[in-house]
């Protein structure tokens, strides 16, 4: 498996098609991300100072969007780290296995939605920083 870094983590935009009516964003399977998603789930009600995440992934990608609010994603790599703000619903961020994630800088009323390229599996989370620091050693 490819051993991933930050500067595989990427924004993508999504597109907006604007009507008199609002506006619409698409996210297609296989043609939004290099997966198909097979779990979304959505963040909301995320208390002040609080962040989440805190883990990484085996071999799951996922790409996250800002549908309401914003956030800061930090994603580090067992060397290096970065943040990205998500800000509005027509911009995603795509996030491979094997990078350390963390949500925080939540605005009130800011929802997270996460389309995940396998089901839940606990087996494939790292959620111990110093074991995915282990973890990225041995890769």
């Amino acid at each position: 498996m490819k051993r991933t870094t930050v500067d595989d983590c990427r924004t993508i935009e999504l597109g907006k098609h604007h009507g008199a009516t609002g506006n619409l964003t698409a996210v297609e399977n296989g043609k939004t991300a290099d997966f198909d998603a097979k779990r979304v789930f959505f963040i909301y009600d995320i208390p002040g100072g609080v962040s989440r995440g805190g883990h990484a992934h085996k071999t799951l990608h996922e790409l996250i969007i800002a549908v309401s609010g914003s956030f800061d994603v930090y994603v580090h790599d067992g060397n290096r780290e970065r943040s990205i703000t998500l800000n509005h619903p027509s911009r995603a961020l795509f996030l491979p296995h094997g990078v350390w994630e963390e949500l925080r800088n939540f605005s009130s009323g800011a929802v997270a939605l996460v389309l995940a390229s396998t089901e839940y599996r606990p087996e494939d989370y790292i959620r111990d920083f110093d074991t995915f620091l282990e973890y990225k050693r041995e890769q």
